[in-house]
């Protein structure tokens, strides 16, 4: 009889997939690092900027929908390979972009193939993996992510003292189509096409349905309870530490704690870091005990805390500041948890469908919130330049963060209207 596959084959098969996640998330928070560049290359202002970072949220959040549909009926394989290679394509043009336009239309390519990263891992997971490591596995491709943020942060800092932005981004672009390559040669969809046994609950099944029936799924799972407020919850503290640590967190910190680049890079880092440690834990920590809404609720309002702190506390010591954003980054952790919250909720037959649509909602917080925080930059700037690029006072953030921490007050509170699943599928 065939044995399922050595938990070496199947991380093998799903660190392909992490790897592409991780040149996502890397792309996704770039232009943390390079914000003065790209005001100055591209002659933009706060909003501008705002608006081509987040090139790459509206077409990711667009992609969501129609990525978990795909992953149901394609498969992982398939999916994570097209979407490396136009990935690699997106960042090509945006590397070479001579004008704003080519810079967002690069974006907008990076951000709507990169979209299938994280719904491709999921998918790999509940094919490779006993079903009791779903929510563990989802907390370690989170991780996975953000290594990638974490690579543009610091890191990618330093290496701008030696080359300039766009060269590092075409060795990204390589680097991509390298990892869509590998995927295509060594990744399988099932165990079984590696000559394993697929699991039980997991086996591939002839797949018959219309594309109606496809797009009826969509609809289907907004008739479970507790979906509709499920779709709403992550955006909510996703759109604050994105926001902050993927775009405005630099120059804040630079311009009111008089920190260097790379040391306001270092702190933003740290949050990302204590992020990816805080998905694998509150993943572990609920499958242990058996719980998810509680231990949301609970993660959810550490790192609502934590942000509130970073940004109405001014003058803060610098461990002081320090151990917010690490609190906010780790209990930020727990949005992992929609997905097995949300998993738990529908059909096996709908999981991809419901992965993206989730995917979608929680990428609707910074989707909104980097131009929105632009925006508001630009109305309340008092006219101050330094190096031809703007500074923004004390008094103009806090009234841009606002609305970040609004967004995820409102979250929390639609997480009240969810029921507990007990870590079991209850449909």
């Amino acid at each position: 009889m065939k044995i399922t596959p050595p938990l070496k084959i199947a991380w093998f098969v799903w660190g392909l997939g992490a790897l592409f996640y991780m040149i996502g998330f890397f792309q996704r928070v770039a232009p943390a690092v390079m914000t003065e560049e790209l005001m100055r290359d591209f002659n933009i202002s706060a909003a501008a900027l705002g608006n081509l970072s987040g090139f790459y949220f509206y077409s990711y959040v667009i992609m969501q929908i129609p990525t978990g549909i795909i992953a149901d009926t394609w498969g992982p394989r398939r999916l994570l390979t097209l979407g490396a290679l136009v990935a690699g394509t997106g960042i090509l043009i945006f590397a070479l972009a001579p004008q704003i336009i080519w810079a967002n239309i690069g974006r907008f390519l990076v951000g709507g193939s990169v979209a299938v990263a994280f719904v491709g891992c999921l998918k790999v997971s509940m094919n490779w993996f006993p079903p009791r490591y779903f929510a563990m596995v989802s907390g370690m491709a989170l991780l996975a992510g953000l290594l990638g943020a974490i690579l543009a942060g610091t890191p990618l800092r330093l290496l701008m003292d030696f080359f300039d932005w766009r060269t590092l981004m075409l060795l990204s672009a390589v680097a991509t189509f390298m990892i869509g390559l590998a995927v295509w040669i060594f990744a399988r969809d099932f165990p079984s096409e590696k000559g394993y046994a697929d699991f039980a609950e997991n086996s591939p099944a002839p797949d018959k349905k219309s594309r109606g029936q496809l797009i009826g799924g969509i609809f289907k799972v907004f008739k479970y309870k507790s979906i509709i407020p499920l779709f709403f919850v992550p955006g909510g503290i996703i759109g604050c530490l994105l926001t902050f640590c993927g775009l405005w967190g630099v120059p804040f910190l630079k311009t009111h704690y008089n920190l260097s680049t790379h040391q306001a890079a270092v702190l933003t880092s740290a949050a990302l870091v204590a992020w990816g440690i805080g998905g694998p834990f509150f993943g572990w920590l609920s499958d242990r005990i058996g719980m998810r809404k509680s231990i949301y609720i609970a993660g959810y309002t550490a790192a609502l805390f934590g942000c509130s702190v970073v940004f109405f506390i001014p003058g803060l010591p610098l461990p002081v500041l320090m151990g917010a954003l690490i609190l906010t980054g780790f209990s930020s952790g727990c949005v992992i948890l929609t997905f097995a919250f949300a998993k738990e909720l529908v059909p096996i037959s709908l999981a991809g469908t419901i992965s993206g649509i989730i995917n979608m909602g929680q990428m609707i917080g910074p989707t909104l919130m980097q131009p929105a925080v632009g925006w508001v930059l630009d109305q309340k700037w008092q006219g101050a330049m330094e190096n031809g690029v703007r500074i923004y006072s004390l008094s103009t953030y806090q009234t841009g963060f606002t609305l970040m921490v609004l967004w995820a007050a409102l979250s929390l509170g639609s997480l009240l209207f969810t029921r507990e699943t007990h870590c079991r599928q209850t449909v």
